[in-house]
C-alpha cells in the first residue's frame, strides 16, 4: 500500500504549485487543480479503505495488526532509543478519517467553484484548502505522537489562515488572530504532556503493546501527561472553556467553516484521545471520567446558547461545539475494554466514532446549505430569511434531511451514532444518561428552530424586492445532495463496530429500544414544540418566552459572557496585576543594568582614548617608562 504516500503528496504540491505560481493561472484553472488533487486522493482514500478493511482477520476476528507503510528516522533524540520519526499508520481509526476528510474536502472543493467564483484571491484560497487538507491528512495517518504534532501545528497555521482569507475585514482578522492564540494556549500543553510521555515512557511510539514497559514505568506521570494533552485536545475541539474561538472562526468563508469547523479540525481533539486511548483505559480510567464530564458540559453549554442566536452559521457553530462534546463524552464512558455488546469499553470508542464519521457528513451539508442561503439572501441573519423553501427547493430538502439526521430521527444517520452514545451513557451512569438525552432534545429544538426561521417564517418582501433570492448553481448543489444520500445512507452502516472498535473485534451495532425509543420521543417533542413556536408568520410565543426570561435570554444569546470574562482576566488582572509590574521591572531594572554596563563602557573609554592618540613620541615615552618601571621592580 505505498501508494498512499500520494494521499499526503498530491494535496502538498497543488500547496506549492498554487501558493508560488497561482497567479499565472486563471480561476478555473486554480481551481480546477486543487480540485482534480483531492479528486484522486478520494479515490486512493477509498481504494486505501477497500485494501485495509478486506485484509485477513485473525482467528479471533480481530483485525491483523499492519506495520507503518513508510517510517524513517527524523531526528534522533538525546536519550537512548528515543527518536522522532515520521511515516504513515494505516489502522481502522486513521482509514475512517481518511475518509471523512478526502470526502468533505473534495465537496468543498467544488462547492468553492460556485460560492467563491469571483473572489479576489481565489487561487490563494485553493492553495489554503490544499495545504489544510494535507495537513490534516498528515496527522491522522501519524505513527507516533511527535510526528501528530507537527501536522497538528501545521492544521492550526492552515486554520489561521482560511479563517482570516478575507485579511482586508477587522472582523476576519480579529478571528484568524483569536482562533490561532487560544488554540497555541491550549497547545503548549500538548507539547508539555509529550514531553513528559516522551521522557517518561521512553518513546514515541503508538505501539502500545510493543512498549508496554515504557508506559508501565511512566507511573503516575503518564495519567497527567495524558490529561495534559486532553488540553490541547479539548482547544482544537472547542471545549468548554477553550470554545471562544469557534464561533468567531465563522468570519471566514462558508466552505471553510464545512470543512474545518464542521469535520475535519475540530474532530482533532476527539481523535487524539482516541488514538491514545489504550493508555486511557489501561493506565488513566479515573482520569477518563474528566473528559466526560467536560463534554457533557460543554455539550448542555453550546446547545443553550445556540437556542437564540440569530446568526445561522453561529447557530451551526454552537451545534459543532455541542456535537463534538457528544463523541467526547462517549469516549470519557468508558471504563475497560472487552468484547461484549452490553459494556461501555467497547460501545463508548465505537459509538464516538460512529458519531465522528456521520456528524462529519451532515454537519457538512448544513454549513454548505447555509452558505447557499447566504449566497442567496447576501446575510447571515434569520431576519432576513423567512419563506425560502419556495425559492431553494434543493437547500430546502437537503437542509432538513440535515436537520433530521442531526435530530436523531430515523432513519437517517444521526439516530443510530447517537443513539449508540446514549446507550454508552446509560451503561455508564443513568444521571450521565438523562443528562446527554435531554441534550440531544435540545439539538433537536435549535435546530428546528434555525430551519423555520430559514424556510418558514415571514418572508422577508423589502430584501426579496430588492435581490429574489434563487437556488445556488450546481457547482453548490450537487455536494449538497451527494452529503444528502449519504446522510441518509451511512447510518445503516450497522456493521460500523466490525471495522472501528475499541479493541479491534468485530462489534456489530444493536439498538437499545429502550433507550433508542425514548431519544426518539424526546426529539420528537422537541420538534413539536419548535414547530409550535417558530413554524408560523408570527412568533408571539418566543417574544413572549424572550421577554418573560430576558435576563437569561441575554445572557445565553451573549454566550454568558465567556468572552468578556477573558477579556477581563487578561486586561484587567494579568495586564494590570502581572504584565504591568514586569514590564516595569523590564524597563527599569533590567535595561537599566544594561544601559549602566554600556554607559559605563563609553564613559571609561572617553577616559582611556588618550591612550590610543596616534602621537608615536607619547608611546615611545610610555614604552620607555613603562620599562624603566619593570627595572625597578626587578631591583627591588
Amino acid at each position: 500500500m505505498e501508494y498512499t504516500i500520494l494521499i499526503l503528496l498530491l494535496p502538498f504540491l497543488s500547496f506549492l504549485l498554487l501558493g508560488i505560481a497561482g497567479k499565472w493561472f486563471s480561476h478555473r484553472a486554480a481551481g480546477l487543480i486543487g480540485t482534480c488533487c483531492l479528486a484522486v486522493v478520494t479515490i486512493l482514500s477509498y481504494m486505501t479503505a477497500y485494501d485495509f478493511f478486506t485484509m485477513p482477520r485473525t482467528a479471533e476476528g480481530v483485525i491483523e495488526a499492519m506495520p507503518p507503510v513508510v517510517n524513517f528516522t527524523w531526528l534522533p533524540f538525546f536519550a537512548e532509543g528515543l527518536k522522532f520519526e515520521m511515516g504513515i499508520l494505516l489502522d481502522p481509526i486513521s482509514v475512517m478519517m481518511l475518509i471523512v476528510i478526502s470526502t468533505v474536502s473534495f465537496m468543498v472543493h467544488i462547492y468553492s467553484f460556485g460560492y467563491m467564483h469571483g473572489e479576489r484571491g481565489f487561487q490563494r484560497y485553493y492553495a489554503f484548502l490544499s495545504l489544510f487538507t494535507m495537513s490534516m491528512l498528515g496527522l491522522v495517518v501519524a505513527t507516533n505522537i511527535f510526528q501528530m504534532y507537527l501536522f497538528w501545528e501545521l492544521v492550526g497555521v492552515s486554520s489561521y489562515l482560511l479563517i482570516g482569507f478575507y485579511y482586508t475585514s477587522p472582523a476576519a482578522i480579529a478571528a484568524s488572530k483569536k482562533a490561532f492564540i487560544v488554540t497555541r494556549f491550549a497547545d503548549m500543553f500538548f507539547l508539555i504532556g509529550i514531553l513528559i510521555y516522551g521522557y517518561y515512557c521512553g518513546t514515541f511510539s503508538f505501539d502500545f503493546a510493543g512498549e508496554a514497559r515504557g508506559f508501565a514505568a511512566g507511573g503516575f506521570m503518564l495519567p497527567t501527561a495524558l490529561l495534559l494533552m486532553f488540553i490541547g485536545g479539548a482547544g482544537k475541539s472547542a471545549m468548554f472553556p477553550l470554545h471562544i474561538w469557534l464561533p468567531d472562526a465563522m468570519e471566514g468563508p462558508t466552505p471553510v467553516s464545512a470543512l474545518i469547523h464542521a469535520a475535519t479540525m475540530v474532530v482533532a481533539g476527539v481523535f487524539q484521545i482516541a488514538r491514545l486511548f489504550p493508555l486511557w483505559i489501561q493506565y488513566a480510567p479515573d482520569t477518563l471520567h474528566i473528559v466526560a464530564w467536560v463534554g457533557a458540559f460543554t455539550a448542555f453549554y453550546a446547545a443553550s446558547v445556540a437556542c437564540v442566536q440569530s446568526d445561522i452559521k453561529r447557530v451551526l457553530a454552537f451545534s459543532t461545539i455541542s456535537q463534538i462534546a457528544f463523541m467526547m463524552v462517549a469516549l470519557g464512558v468508558c471504563t475497560e475494554i472487552t468484547t461484549g455488546h452490553e459494556h461501555p469499553g467497547s460501545l463508548g470508542y465505537m459509538a464516538s466514532m460512529f458519531h465522528l464519521f456521520t456528524h462529519a457528513m451532515f454537519k457538512a451539508l448544513l454549513f454548505l446549505g447555509a452558505g447557499c442561503i447566504i449566497h442567496a439572501v447576501h446575510s447571515n441573519e434569520m431576519s432576513a430569511m423567512g419563506g425560502l423553501r419556495k425559492y431553494m427547493p434543493i437547500t430546502h430538502i437537503t437542509f432538513l434531511i440535515a436537520c433530521l439526521a442531526i435530530s436523531g430521527i430515523p432513519p437517517f444517520s444521526g439516530f443510530f451514532s447517537k443513539d449508540e452514545i446514549l446507550t454508552a451513557c446509560f451503561a455508564y451512569s443513568p444521571a450521565m444518561g438523562w443528562i446527554m438525552t435531554a441534550i440531544a432534545g435540545m439539538t433537536a429544538f435549535y435546530m428546528f428552530r434555525l430551519y423555520y426561521g430559514i424556510f418558514w417564517g415571514t418572508e422577508n418582501k423589502q430584501l426579496h424586492a430588492e435581490h429574489t433570492p434563487h437556488e445556488a448553481p450546481l457547482t453548490m448543489t450537487v455536494p449538497l445532495m451527494v452529503l444528502a444520500l449519504i446522510t441518509i445512507f451511512c447510518g445503516w452502516a450497522l456493521n460500523f463496530g466490525s471495522y472501528v472498535s475499541a479493541d479491534g473485534r468485530d462489534y456489530q451495532i444493536h439498538l437499545d429500544w429502550s433507550v433508542a425509543g425514548t431519544s426518539i420521543v424526546v426529539a420528537i417533542v422537541a420538534i413539536a414544540l419548535a414547530t409550535f413556536i417558530y413554524a408560523r408568520d408570527k412568533q408571539p410565543v418566543a417574544d413572549k418566552l424572550a421577554s418573560q426570561f430576558s435576563s437569561l435570554h441575554k445572557w445565553a444569546y451573549h454566550r454568558f459572557y465567556m468572552d468578556e470574562v477573558y477579556q477581563f482576566i487578561t486586561h484587567r488582572i494579568i495586564f494590570a496585576h502581572i504584565s504591568k509590574p514586569i514590564a516595569w521591572f523590564d524597563r527599569h531594572v533590567v535595561d537599566g543594568f544594561f544601559n549602566f554596563l554600556a554607559w559605563g563602557t563609553n564613559a571609561l573609554g572617553f577616559e582611556i582614548r588618550g591612550l590610543q592618540s596616534g602621537s608615536v613620541q607619547k608611546y615611545a615615552f610610555v614604552f620607555l617608562l613603562g620599562a624603566l618601571l619593570l627595572l625597578f621592580i626587578m631591583i627591588i
